[in-house]
């Protein structure tokens, strides 16, 4: 299946273009993107692993998230994800933005997009058996700990850091209820 995504100029309006995924984003064009941090009520993080199949960062640990398509919001886009990679339906009303960011390039490599850090407070089950993509191959209740470790030895992806940061700040800041 073709992704289309919706382009924004450098202050995050719309353009009126559209680019089908693995298209080069155009100079001066971003795309958005979504991350979904899950926390339970013992504030710990699901944490979810990429198929081996995966074209980039595979095995990789990282919080569930992706890129938005067109005509999506990122909140939308973050619920999506959600269900597609875990197979979690999370309501858009308790997913609360924490940290936003543009992104040029990260580490050498070119993201040309915003990415909205969103999170959701969740207890339960994850069905994963349910996702309706096969992005991921597992997934982790971890503490804060355990995910600054994946990040300190590599085994998350290191674009994950600042987000985490603020998510991290936030939930330690508001509790986790």
């Amino acid at each position: 299946m073709t992704e289309l995504w919706d382009l924004y100029t450098e202050d995050r309006e719309k353009s009126g273009d559209t680019l089908v995924r693995g298209q080069e984003i155009p100079e001066g064009r971003y795309h958005l993107v979504a991350d979904a941090w899950i926390v339970n009520s013992k504030g710990e993080y699901l944490i979810s692993q990429r198929s081996a199949s995966r074209p980039t960062f595979p095995l990789m640990w990282e919080c569930v998230g992706g890129s938005v398509l067109a005509g999506e919001d990122s909140l939308t886009g973050a619920v999506r994800e959600v269900k597609e990679e875990v197979g979690l339906e999370l309501a858009p009303e308790q997913g609360i933005l924490v940290f936003t960011e543009r992104r040029a390039m990260v580490n050498g490599m070119k993201f040309h997009d915003f990415k909205d850090t969103y999170l959701f407070r969740y207890d339960g089950e994850v069905p994963l058996d349910e996702a309706t993509t096969d992005e991921v191959c597992q997934v982790r209740w971890m503490t804060a700990e355990q995910v600054e470790e994946l990040l300190d030895t590599g085994k998350m992806a290191a674009t994950l850091r600042v987000s985490f940061a603020a998510v991290k700040k936030h939930t330690e800041g508001k509790g986790t209820q």
